[in-house]
């Protein structure tokens, strides 16, 4: 399938220099409508290290999630005011806004908005923050991704720095009053990479100067394309998964994940994103190549997160057809960096990433609009599950 399009054929043929993962994932229903799921990979290896970026985002806005339920304090919710504090380097402030337009204020819920539509980096760190580096590593030790590491804001920190996190107060929207407090922490356990020592290109940039030699990622995040599948999948199909796997969330809360996963800035009515800064296919790259002037289908949902850092471009989403009565789901990354040096700006992401993702899920979507199915999926009760409570 692969070679069947001519787009493809550039990455295909040196998939090992652009390091290229697919997953790709048929999904069968039976006669009660119970997914069932065919895996397929092209190259994948967990052993093969990415910058993940923004993918870590997934998993960090679902435990902020499962963590407001389990605190089980009264007035404490996803709209609940949030304000940040600092207490150590390298930390930043983040107060409690005012303001009659409810999306500008800083909660876990808009956070999560933030981070889901637009990829924004610091909604991340405050949830990371709200998280704390230990308990967030064990939770996902504990749902069966022992390898995962969410170890680093997206700021220049250090190593020591990360693992130190702010006080965080919570107000109930209700009475305006302190519901909950959550002082300055630090995980003293040091979480080690699980593949070693890693490192990348053949020189990076820093201080405006190129270093000749190749970039640590030793002490970076790592979240193989594997895990990200499978909490994607989590999210979409709950009851599909095993108990001990599946998160500690409310129908409502699996509501508004699949609605911010799904909808564009624009689509979503989330109002800090209505200008012309973003646009529909902003974080869609698979099938639509974040085009600016795509056209984006009303009758195609695609629920996803993505990843662009340091050269390389990800994507992982589950995509439903309502005109073919199809469902897939579709992960992928690519290295696109042909001069090797890391941090230089310097990569191809216009040119062979983004037109590579963007063919290789039309070409995907053209083959399941073909498939032989026993049963078709019922598309409308899922689009249903997405309303936002």
């Amino acid at each position: 399938m692969l070679h069947s399009d001519s787009r493809l054929l550039p990455v295909v043929q040196r998939a090992a220099t652009h390091e290229l993962q697919i997953i790709y994932t048929q999904i069968n229903r039976d006669a009660q409508q119970r997914p069932h799921f065919v895996q397929h990979t092209f190259r994948l290896d967990a052993r093969q290290y990415f910058n993940p970026a923004s993918l870590v985002k997934l998993p960090t806005a679902v435990l902020a999630l499962e963590k407001l339920r389990q605190l089980q304090q009264p007035g404490l919710s996803r709209r609940s005011p949030m304000a940040t504090g600092v207490s150590f380097r390298c930390q930043t402030a983040a107060p409690y806004i005012v303001s009659p337009d409810s999306d500008r204020v800083n909660t876990v819920g808009n956070y999560i908005k933030r981070m889901l539509l637009v990829s924004d980096n610091q909604a991340y760190n405050r949830l990371y923050e709200f998280l704390g580096q230990g308990p967030l590593n064990a939770r996902l030790r504990q749902l069966g991704y022992p390898d995962a590491r969410i170890v680093r804001r997206f700021a220049p920190c250090d190593t020591t720095a990360n693992r130190y996190t702010n006080p965080i107060q919570f107000r109930s929207p209700s009475t305006n009053q302190v519901c909950y407090q959550q002082p300055a922490a630090v995980n003293r356990i040091s979480l080690m990479h699980p593949l070693g020592r890693v490192t990348k290109g053949r020189a990076y940039q820093a201080g405006g100067r190129i270093i000749p030699q190749p970039f640590d990622f030793t002490t970076a995040n790592y979240l193989p394309l594997q895990n990200v599948t499978d909490m994607l999948r989590t999210i979409l199909f709950p009851n599909a998964v095993a108990a001990h796997q599946r998160f500690q969330l409310t129908a409502a809360d699996y509501a508004f994940l699949r609605y911010y996963l799904h909808h564009t800035p624009h689509s979503s009515g989330y109002t800090t994103y209505k200008g012309a800064s973003y646009f529909d296919a902003y974080k869609k790259y698979l099938y639509y190549g974040r085009d600016k002037k795509a056209t984006v289908r009303p009758d195609l949902h695609i629920y996803n997160v993505v990843g662009m850092s340091h050269g390389y471009l990800a994507d992982v989403a589950y995509f439903a057809d309502a005109t073919h009565q199809t469902e897939f789901m579709l992960s992928a990354v690519l290295y696109v960096n042909q001069d090797g040096i890391i941090n230089d700006g310097a990569y191809e992401y216009e040119s062979i990433g983004l037109p590579f993702l963007k063919a290789l899920g039309q070409v995907i979507s053209q083959y399941e609009a073909t498939r032989t199915r026993p049963v078709h999926p019922s598309l409308q009760d899922a689009f249903l599950q997405e309303q936002v409570k």
